[in-house]
């Protein structure tokens, strides 16, 4: 999966502006693999922004699991067509068939009605995320119905913004291992691993400039 790198996805939240770590990482990831040094002068200044309302980057992350970028895309324009305010209160009032009417599949819906259960009873600690430990945010994200770890992993990344993110489950990741390091060549979750050692504490960002090597010009 790869959001834009200028997120216009709406919800209730602001976007967040160039993560701190950001240009830190883009020099030592150039210095440190050849890859990186040709493939993130590439993208200028163009940087991953998250999203700051973890109701709305959870939704995302359900409406684009196992679709390519421009169908899920179009799904959730759609949403937010219906619901301008994305909220888990909305959501809930909305019910299954308004969600169902803009494209989403009937176990899509229920996932999000789901989620929206749950942030309106409070049944997740979504204000402490940001003091929680990367395996930790995981463990209870995947408690919720829908969220699997690759979710969870999406979520650190585009909403906590966590820098050493590693979704060895995208397989957008792993097409883009393949295409930059292996000739197009197969690759084992052993393989990326190995080639994402040389990326630490900065895979996350590695990894989205790997994303962008597949998709250069990011959905709108």
């Amino acid at each position: 999966m790869v959001l834009q790198s200028r997120d216009k996805s709406g919800g209730e939240g602001r976007q967040v502006a160039l993560p701190p770590y950001w240009e830190e990482a883009k020099v030592e990831l150039m210095r440190r693999d050849r890859i990186m040094n040709k493939l993130i002068p590439q993208f200028g200044d163009l940087h991953l922004v998250g999203h700051d309302d973890p109701f709305t980057t959870l939704a995302r992350s359900i409406v684009n699991q196992q679709v390519t970028p421009k169908a899920a895309n179009a799904a959730w324009q759609k949403l937010l067509v219906a619901l301008p305010k994305f909220t888990p209160a909305l959501v809930m009032k909305a019910g299954a068939d308004e969600l169902s009417a803009c494209g989403l599949s009937k176990r899509k819906t229920e996932y999000i009605l789901d989620l929206a259960d749950n942030f309106k009873a409070k049944k997740v600690h979504a204000g402490e995320w940001h003091q929680m430990e990367d395996e930790a945010v995981i463990a209870e994200l995947v408690q919720i119905r829908g969220i699997t770890r690759w979710t969870a992993e999406m979520f650190l990344i585009f909403n906590l913004l966590r820098p050493n993110v590693l979704p060895l489950d995208d397989p957008r990741l792993i097409a883009g291992i393949s295409h930059n390091y292996f000739s197009g060549e197969p690759v084992s979750r052993s393989d990326a691993r190995e080639v994402a050692a040389n990326w630490e504490p900065y895979r996350t960002v590695a990894t989205w400039y790997l994303w962008r090597s597949l998709d250069p010009v990011p959905v709108e």
